[in-house]
Protein backbone atom coordinates (compact mmCIF):
# COMPACT_ATOMS: atom_id res chain seq x y z
CA UNK A 1 0.00 0.00 0.00
CA UNK A 2 1.37 3.38 -0.78
CA UNK A 3 1.13 6.44 0.87
CA UNK A 4 -2.23 8.11 0.87
CA UNK A 5 -2.42 12.05 -0.28
CA UNK A 6 -4.91 14.69 -0.25
CA UNK A 7 -5.67 15.43 -3.56
CA UNK A 8 -8.22 18.51 -3.20
CA UNK A 9 -9.79 20.75 -0.56
CA UNK A 10 -12.94 22.41 -1.17
CA UNK A 11 -14.49 25.46 0.52
CA UNK A 12 -17.97 23.69 0.19
CA UNK A 13 -20.96 25.48 1.96
CA UNK A 14 -24.27 23.93 2.93
CA UNK A 15 -27.39 26.08 2.88
CA UNK A 16 -30.11 23.40 1.97
CA UNK A 17 -31.74 25.79 -0.42
CA UNK A 18 -29.41 24.67 -2.67
CA UNK A 19 -30.74 21.14 -2.82
CA UNK A 20 -34.28 22.49 -2.90
CA UNK A 21 -33.61 24.27 -6.11
CA UNK A 22 -31.89 21.45 -7.89
CA UNK A 23 -35.45 19.05 -7.27
CA UNK A 24 -33.31 15.76 -7.06
CA UNK A 25 -35.35 12.62 -6.05
CA UNK A 26 -34.30 12.64 -2.72
CA UNK A 27 -35.28 15.88 -1.98
CA UNK A 28 -39.69 15.75 -0.64
CA UNK A 29 -40.05 19.64 -1.14
CA UNK A 30 -40.52 20.74 -5.02
CA UNK A 31 -39.16 24.44 -6.20
CA UNK A 32 -38.84 26.03 -9.56
CA UNK A 33 -35.21 26.71 -8.90
CA UNK A 34 -33.61 29.49 -7.39
CA UNK A 35 -29.60 30.02 -6.03
CA UNK A 36 -28.21 29.02 -9.36
CA UNK A 37 -24.76 31.48 -8.74
CA UNK A 38 -24.58 29.12 -6.23
CA UNK A 39 -25.47 25.53 -7.47
CA UNK A 40 -23.62 26.25 -10.94
CA UNK A 41 -20.71 26.97 -8.86
CA UNK A 42 -20.88 23.20 -7.83
CA UNK A 43 -21.55 22.22 -10.99
CA UNK A 44 -18.21 22.98 -12.04
CA UNK A 45 -16.47 21.57 -8.62
CA UNK A 46 -17.95 18.83 -9.95
CA UNK A 47 -16.22 18.04 -12.66
CA UNK A 48 -12.78 18.98 -11.26
CA UNK A 49 -13.72 16.27 -8.40
CA UNK A 50 -14.55 13.70 -11.04
CA UNK A 51 -10.91 14.61 -12.55
CA UNK A 52 -9.65 13.93 -9.05
CA UNK A 53 -10.97 10.58 -8.76
CA UNK A 54 -10.96 10.20 -4.84
CA UNK A 55 -11.42 7.18 -2.88
CA UNK A 56 -13.13 9.25 -0.13
CA UNK A 57 -14.68 11.99 0.58
CA UNK A 58 -14.23 13.48 4.25
CA UNK A 59 -16.84 16.41 5.06
CA UNK A 60 -16.68 18.69 8.73
CA UNK A 61 -19.88 20.16 9.40
CA UNK A 62 -20.66 22.46 11.72
CA UNK A 63 -24.30 20.69 12.43
CA UNK A 64 -23.76 17.51 13.93
CA UNK A 65 -22.49 19.42 17.10
CA UNK A 66 -20.85 17.44 19.58
CA UNK A 67 -20.44 18.79 23.26
CA UNK A 68 -17.72 16.18 24.05
CA UNK A 69 -14.70 15.59 21.48
CA UNK A 70 -14.87 15.03 18.19
CA UNK A 71 -16.90 12.03 16.54
CA UNK A 72 -16.45 10.32 12.80
CA UNK A 73 -18.92 8.39 11.74
CA UNK A 74 -18.56 4.65 11.80
CA UNK A 75 -21.39 2.72 10.51
CA UNK A 76 -20.79 0.87 7.03
CA UNK A 77 -24.17 2.37 5.64
CA UNK A 78 -26.55 5.16 7.51
CA UNK A 79 -30.30 5.39 5.68
CA UNK A 80 -32.42 7.47 6.90
CA UNK A 81 -34.40 11.07 6.36
CA UNK A 82 -32.40 13.98 7.30
CA UNK A 83 -34.96 16.91 8.03
CA UNK A 84 -33.83 20.45 8.32
CA UNK A 85 -34.89 22.21 11.92
CA UNK A 86 -35.34 25.47 10.62
CA UNK A 87 -36.33 25.08 6.80
CA UNK A 88 -38.35 21.28 7.00
CA UNK A 89 -40.40 23.22 4.18
CA UNK A 90 -37.72 22.94 2.14
CA UNK A 91 -34.91 19.63 3.15
CA UNK A 92 -36.93 16.35 4.00
CA UNK A 93 -33.87 14.45 2.24
CA UNK A 94 -33.75 10.46 1.77
CA UNK A 95 -29.87 9.33 2.53
CA UNK A 96 -28.50 6.33 1.82
CA UNK A 97 -24.20 6.60 2.08
CA UNK A 98 -21.07 4.49 2.53
CA UNK A 99 -18.84 4.80 5.09
CA UNK A 100 -14.84 4.34 4.93
CA UNK A 101 -15.11 3.19 8.71
CA UNK A 102 -11.60 2.13 8.13
CA UNK A 103 -9.84 5.24 7.65
CA UNK A 104 -12.43 6.85 10.13
CA UNK A 105 -11.03 4.53 12.82
CA UNK A 106 -7.31 6.01 11.58
CA UNK A 107 -8.62 9.68 12.37
CA UNK A 108 -10.07 9.09 15.41
CA UNK A 109 -6.62 6.76 16.62
CA UNK A 110 -4.33 9.94 15.34
CA UNK A 111 -6.60 12.38 16.83
CA UNK A 112 -6.31 10.54 20.11
CA UNK A 113 -2.71 10.67 19.83
CA UNK A 114 -2.66 14.32 19.52
CA UNK A 115 -4.41 14.58 22.13
CA UNK A 116 -7.68 15.55 21.79
CA UNK A 117 -11.33 13.42 22.57
CA UNK A 118 -12.55 11.60 19.86
CA UNK A 119 -14.92 8.74 19.42
CA UNK A 120 -16.68 6.98 16.60
CA UNK A 121 -20.10 7.30 15.95
CA UNK A 122 -22.00 3.27 15.71
CA UNK A 123 -25.40 3.57 16.13
CA UNK A 124 -27.01 2.26 13.00
CA UNK A 125 -29.81 4.34 13.40
CA UNK A 126 -27.98 7.82 13.34
CA UNK A 127 -29.56 10.97 11.58
CA UNK A 128 -27.02 12.34 9.88
CA UNK A 129 -27.41 16.13 10.20
CA UNK A 130 -28.54 18.30 6.80
CA UNK A 131 -25.29 20.38 6.72
CA UNK A 132 -23.01 17.48 5.91
CA UNK A 133 -25.82 15.71 3.31
CA UNK A 134 -26.02 18.91 1.76
CA UNK A 135 -22.39 19.15 0.94
CA UNK A 136 -22.11 15.77 -0.35
CA UNK A 137 -25.03 15.45 -2.06
CA UNK A 138 -23.66 19.76 -4.11
CA UNK A 139 -20.33 17.87 -4.60
CA UNK A 140 -21.32 14.31 -5.54
CA UNK A 141 -25.06 13.85 -6.38
CA UNK A 142 -24.18 9.92 -7.31
CA UNK A 143 -23.21 8.87 -3.66
CA UNK A 144 -20.69 6.70 -5.18
CA UNK A 145 -18.10 7.34 -3.73
CA UNK A 146 -17.26 6.17 0.22
CA UNK A 147 -17.39 9.48 2.67
CA UNK A 148 -16.18 10.42 6.43
CA UNK A 149 -18.52 13.03 8.35
CA UNK A 150 -16.75 15.21 11.23
CA UNK A 151 -18.97 16.95 14.17
CA UNK A 152 -18.16 20.09 15.15
CA UNK A 153 -16.70 19.94 18.95
CA UNK A 154 -17.16 23.88 18.78
CA UNK A 155 -14.06 24.14 20.67
CA UNK A 156 -13.58 27.82 19.25
CA UNK A 157 -16.79 28.87 21.30
CA UNK A 158 -15.97 27.42 24.35
CA UNK A 159 -12.71 28.07 24.84
CA UNK A 160 -10.97 31.11 23.50
CA UNK A 161 -10.77 31.70 19.63
CA UNK A 162 -7.63 31.20 19.28
CA UNK A 163 -7.09 28.16 21.17
CA UNK A 164 -10.30 26.60 19.83
CA UNK A 165 -8.91 27.27 16.41
CA UNK A 166 -5.40 25.43 17.48
CA UNK A 167 -7.61 22.54 18.41
CA UNK A 168 -9.25 22.57 14.95
CA UNK A 169 -5.42 22.81 13.53
CA UNK A 170 -4.22 19.59 15.70
CA UNK A 171 -7.74 17.62 14.07
CA UNK A 172 -7.02 18.73 10.40
CA UNK A 173 -3.24 17.38 11.14
CA UNK A 174 -3.79 14.47 12.15
CA UNK A 175 -6.57 13.66 9.67
CA UNK A 176 -4.08 14.48 7.38
CA UNK A 177 -1.42 11.72 9.13
CA UNK A 178 -4.49 8.87 8.93
CA UNK A 179 -5.15 9.73 5.52
CA UNK A 180 -1.24 8.81 4.56
CA UNK A 181 -1.00 6.06 6.43
CA UNK A 182 -4.11 4.27 4.69
CA UNK A 183 -3.06 5.02 1.67
CA UNK A 184 -6.28 7.08 0.40
CA UNK A 185 -6.72 9.42 -2.27
CA UNK A 186 -8.75 11.80 0.11
CA UNK A 187 -10.67 15.33 -0.81
CA UNK A 188 -11.51 17.37 2.20
CA UNK A 189 -14.82 19.67 2.71
CA UNK A 190 -15.11 22.15 4.76
CA UNK A 191 -19.30 23.05 4.92
CA UNK A 192 -18.91 26.69 5.88
CA UNK A 193 -20.70 29.70 5.09
CA UNK A 194 -18.78 33.05 5.05
CA UNK A 195 -20.46 35.96 6.64
CA UNK A 196 -23.04 34.89 8.22
CA UNK A 197 -25.81 37.89 9.00
CA UNK A 198 -29.05 36.32 7.78
CA UNK A 199 -32.77 37.63 7.25
CA UNK A 200 -35.22 36.59 10.10
CA UNK A 201 -38.21 36.36 7.41
CA UNK A 202 -38.71 33.69 4.44
CA UNK A 203 -40.47 35.21 1.12
CA UNK A 204 -43.98 33.56 0.56
CA UNK A 205 -41.85 31.98 -2.74
CA UNK A 206 -38.51 30.90 -0.78
CA UNK A 207 -36.90 30.78 -4.27
CA UNK A 208 -38.16 34.29 -5.19
CA UNK A 209 -34.98 35.72 -6.14
CA UNK A 210 -35.48 39.11 -6.07
CA UNK A 211 -35.65 39.11 -2.37
CA UNK A 212 -32.07 37.16 -2.29
CA UNK A 213 -29.35 39.29 -1.81
CA UNK A 214 -26.17 40.29 0.87
CA UNK A 215 -27.97 40.94 4.45
CA UNK A 216 -24.89 43.16 5.75
CA UNK A 217 -22.76 45.61 3.33
CA UNK A 218 -19.78 44.99 5.96
CA UNK A 219 -20.78 41.23 5.78
CA UNK A 220 -20.25 41.03 1.71
CA UNK A 221 -16.64 43.48 2.47
CA UNK A 222 -15.36 41.01 4.70
CA UNK A 223 -16.27 38.28 2.57
CA UNK A 224 -14.77 39.85 -1.00
CA UNK A 225 -11.32 40.44 1.13
CA UNK A 226 -11.08 36.97 2.10
CA UNK A 227 -12.12 35.00 -1.12
CA UNK A 228 -9.30 37.77 -3.17
CA UNK A 229 -6.80 36.80 -0.80
CA UNK A 230 -7.35 32.90 -1.02
CA UNK A 231 -7.32 33.54 -5.24
CA UNK A 232 -4.15 35.21 -5.08
CA UNK A 233 -2.60 32.29 -2.50
CA UNK A 234 -1.99 34.82 0.04
CA UNK A 235 -3.49 31.36 2.61
CA UNK A 236 -1.19 32.76 5.82
CA UNK A 237 -2.33 36.26 5.76
CA UNK A 238 -6.45 35.10 5.34
CA UNK A 239 -5.63 32.78 8.41
CA UNK A 240 -4.10 35.81 10.19
CA UNK A 241 -7.01 37.76 9.69
CA UNK A 242 -10.08 34.77 10.20
CA UNK A 243 -10.29 35.73 13.97
CA UNK A 244 -11.14 39.13 12.95
CA UNK A 245 -13.57 38.11 9.87
CA UNK A 246 -15.34 36.04 12.60
CA UNK A 247 -15.90 38.83 14.90
CA UNK A 248 -16.99 41.38 12.67
CA UNK A 249 -19.00 39.27 10.28
CA UNK A 250 -20.60 36.60 12.61
CA UNK A 251 -18.62 34.48 9.56
CA UNK A 252 -19.08 30.26 10.29
CA UNK A 253 -15.77 29.77 10.26
CA UNK A 254 -15.90 29.64 13.86
CA UNK A 255 -17.03 26.47 14.15
CA UNK A 256 -13.72 25.39 12.92
CA UNK A 257 -14.29 23.19 9.56
CA UNK A 258 -12.63 25.71 7.69
CA UNK A 259 -9.10 25.80 9.94
CA UNK A 260 -9.58 22.07 9.81
CA UNK A 261 -9.04 21.32 5.85
CA UNK A 262 -6.22 23.69 5.86
CA UNK A 263 -4.33 22.43 8.56
CA UNK A 264 -5.27 18.46 6.60
CA UNK A 265 -3.70 20.88 3.36
CA UNK A 266 -0.68 22.17 5.19
CA UNK A 267 -1.84 25.96 4.67
CA UNK A 268 -0.85 25.91 1.05
CA UNK A 269 0.05 28.92 -0.48
CA UNK A 270 -1.35 28.47 -3.44
CA UNK A 271 -3.72 30.23 -5.83
CA UNK A 272 -7.68 29.30 -4.74
CA UNK A 273 -10.38 28.48 -7.81
CA UNK A 274 -13.32 30.36 -7.09
CA UNK A 275 -15.99 28.44 -8.64
CA UNK A 276 -18.67 30.42 -7.86
CA UNK A 277 -19.84 32.71 -4.91
CA UNK A 278 -23.78 33.47 -3.97
CA UNK A 279 -25.98 34.30 -1.00
CA UNK A 280 -28.61 32.52 0.62
CA UNK A 281 -31.50 34.64 2.75
CA UNK A 282 -28.36 36.73 2.97
CA UNK A 283 -25.27 34.52 3.99
CA UNK A 284 -22.00 35.01 2.01
CA UNK A 285 -21.24 31.62 0.63
CA UNK A 286 -18.24 30.90 -1.85
CA UNK A 287 -17.25 27.51 -3.82
CA UNK A 288 -13.48 27.10 -3.77
CA UNK A 289 -11.00 24.93 -4.55
CA UNK A 290 -7.55 23.98 -3.57
CA UNK A 291 -6.28 21.56 -6.23
CA UNK A 292 -3.38 19.70 -4.49
CA UNK A 293 -2.41 17.54 -7.53
CA UNK A 294 -1.77 20.78 -9.99
CA UNK A 295 1.52 21.80 -11.27
CA UNK A 296 1.82 24.94 -9.09
CA UNK A 297 0.54 23.04 -6.12
CA UNK A 298 3.53 20.27 -6.53
CA UNK A 299 6.29 23.16 -6.99
CA UNK A 300 5.22 24.99 -3.77
CA UNK A 301 4.92 22.08 -1.32
CA UNK A 302 8.33 20.66 -2.79
CA UNK A 303 9.60 23.96 -1.94
CA UNK A 304 8.66 23.57 1.24
CA UNK A 305 9.69 20.46 1.69
CA UNK A 306 13.36 21.17 0.44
Amino acid sequence: MGKGQIVAGYLAPHPPHQVYGENPPQNEPRSQGGWEQLRWAYERARASLEAHQPDVLLVHTPHWETTVGHHFLGVPNLKGKSVDPIFPNLFRYNFDLKVDVELAEACMEEARAAGLTSKLMTNPDFRVDYGSITTLHMMRPQWDIPVIAISANNSPYYLKMEEGLEEMDALGKATRRAIEATGRRAVVLASNTLCHFHFDSEPETPEDMTREHPQNWEGYQWDMRFIDLLRKGRTREAVEIMPQFIEEAFAELKSGGFTWMMAALGYPEIPAELHGYGTVIGTGNAVMEWDMDSDIARKTLAGVQA
